[in-house]
């Protein structure tokens, strides 16, 4: 573990210890799990108040275009999470690779005619900002970021082969449904197929609690879903037939969904060693 790693176990041990010198339990159990998911996703929360804020700030007349500005500062926090050991680098290459994937999903897109980037930038290429594949990056660090946090567990797991073909499926459906019938139904079915019996085994402090895969998968979509329409209501980008701010409507809930899993399966290639492995003994767990 590197000096910044621990640095900041210890600075979670100490706000746990706060937390359960002045809660109750349950409370206490709460608050660290809000604090926790904070701390996980903290490259898409420093992503998405940047939009925010220079949406709020930026003006036309300045020599740096926003998207610019927002493609500068996605590499100064890239750079600075793998310096402080907020990242490693396994975990950076597999996000690189979501990274890749998600601009590919951008272009092809953005040239469907699905949603445009209206604003001018250098680093624009094929009409899509750079700095947009870092919002897809964002998700991949939350989970990889997230296994780590809470010393996450995934069992029974289906075998390996399968989460790669199912992934790899909803991937090619994402550019195939333009031209194909749309199998996301077919998707969403399978996705409980295949991780219905998955428990996803936690720990916020001492005990340890569990939720089915399908279920957290849900939860973790529906932020997805509220971060997306924070983004979108700022103007950053814009949906076909829509000219102004608009709220994203819930079908892009269940794209989300699918998402996941394909960020999920792409970061277990670093974080495998989680998969499979038995969690705490049964009578130190709680359902979520």
């Amino acid at each position: 573990m590197s000096p910044h790693a621990a640095a900041s176990t210890r600075l979670e041990r100490r706000l746990g210890d706060w937390a359960r010198a002045r809660l109750p339990f349950a409370l206490a159990e709460f608050v660290m799990f809000v604090l926790k998911q904070g701390w996980a996703s903290l490259f898409g929360g420093l992503l998405l108040g940047a939009i925010m804020l220079s949406r709020t700030i930026w003006s036309a007349d300045w020599p740096l275009a926003r998207y610019d500005a927002l493609f500068v500062f996605a590499l100064l926090v890239q750079a600075v999470f793998l310096w402080k050991g907020l990242e490693t680098w396994d975990e950076a290459r597999v996000i690189l690779l979501f990274h890749l994937t998600g601009t590919a999903m951008e272009w092809f897109k953005v040239a469907a005619g699905s949603w445009t980037y209206p604003e001018p930038g250098f680093f624009k290429v094929m009409s899509v900002p750079l700095f947009s594949g870092f919002m897809y990056a964002s998700v991949g660090s939350y989970i990889a970021r997230v296994i780590r946090i809470f010393d996450m567990r995934f069992a029974p797991y289906p075998p390996f082969w399968l989460t790669v073909a199912f992934a790899a499926a909803i991937y090619v459906n994402f550019f195939a449904h333009h031209f194909l019938p749309d199998i996301r139904i077919a998707l969403f079915v399978l996705s409980v197929v295949i991780f219905g019996r998955t428990r996803v085994s936690f720990r916020i402090s001492e005990r340890r609690w569990w939720m089915p895969m399908p279920v957290t998968a849900v939860l973790v979509s529906l932020a997805l879903w509220i971060a997306e329409n924070v983004g979108t209501l700022s103007g950053t980008w814009l949906y076909a037939g829509h000219a102004g701010r608009h709220v994203v409507n819930w079908g892009k809930l269940g794209a989300w969904y699918l998402l996941l899993y394909v960020a999920f399966v792409t970061v277990t290639i670093a974080s495998r060693s989680a998969l499979g492995r038995a969690p705490a003994p049964a009578r130190s767990e709680q359902t979520a």
